[in-house]
């Protein structure tokens, strides 16, 4: 059994490794190593994420894909989530949430009796789904809140937009000035593709 462990950060300035250390315990209690580590700084809704991405064109067939929550796997719309569900399936990955005990099961190398692991994989499936579809609707909720919250600033004349990054934004113009491509820059900056995408335009006008 191989685990690959994915973690994820909505921006630059959190910590996408902060749950490293519970992925590792939780492997260990099950008597498991990780294997192989997919870290990036990226949002959730976002289907443009290089880890992931490398995470599934490395996978094979029975390895374990660890995270803290599904809501760090997906925060999609229904269309893109399928297809990374389905992209997930098709790379025969058993998808283990340390907060979804019904998936845990993923991590014995033996099924043990079928028609119990049949049930468990179908009321796991069913959960996985509830999740995604739970950690979405919180992402669209927290940003109409926002949205809401930027108007009334605004209004109020007290909105100043978000602080820029100058260490960050100088290292992706120079890295880009140097020729490489937007996920390379990313890459190299520690940064999302969306970030590199925003300050080549921003450093274009």
């Amino acid at each position: 059994m191989f685990i690959r462990a994915y973690l994820r950060a909505s921006t630059e300035e959190q910590d996408a490794g902060r749950a490293r250390a519970s992925l590792e315990q939780f492997a260990t209690d099950h008597n498991k190593v990780i294997a192989s580590v997919y870290l990036e700084n990226a949002s959730g809704a976002s289907v443009d994420r290089p880890e992931l991405l490398r995470l599934l064109k490395d996978a094979r067939k029975g390895d374990v894909l660890l995270v803290e929550s599904i809501d760090r796997l997906s925060r999609l719309p229904v269309e893109d989530w399928q297809k990374l569900k389905a992209a997930i399936d098709s790379k025969g990955l058993r998808i283990v949430a340390l907060d979804l005990p019904t998936s845990h099961q993923g991590m014995q190398d033996t099924k043990g009796d079928e028609f119990t692991g049949r049930m468990l994989g179908a009321i796991n499936s069913m959960l996985v789904e509830m999740m995604a579809a739970i950690a979405r609707k919180d992402y669209e909720q927290r940003r109409e809140r926002q949205a809401q919250g930027i108007e009334k600033a605004k209004a109020a004349g007290k909105y100043q937009g978000r602080p820029i990054n100058s260490d960050l934004h100088r290292r992706v113009v120079e890295l880009l000035g140097a020729g490489l491509g937007i996920r390379a820059t990313a890459r190299h900056a520690n940064c999302s593709t969306t970030t590199v995408l925003r300050i080549r335009d921003l450093t274009s006008q």
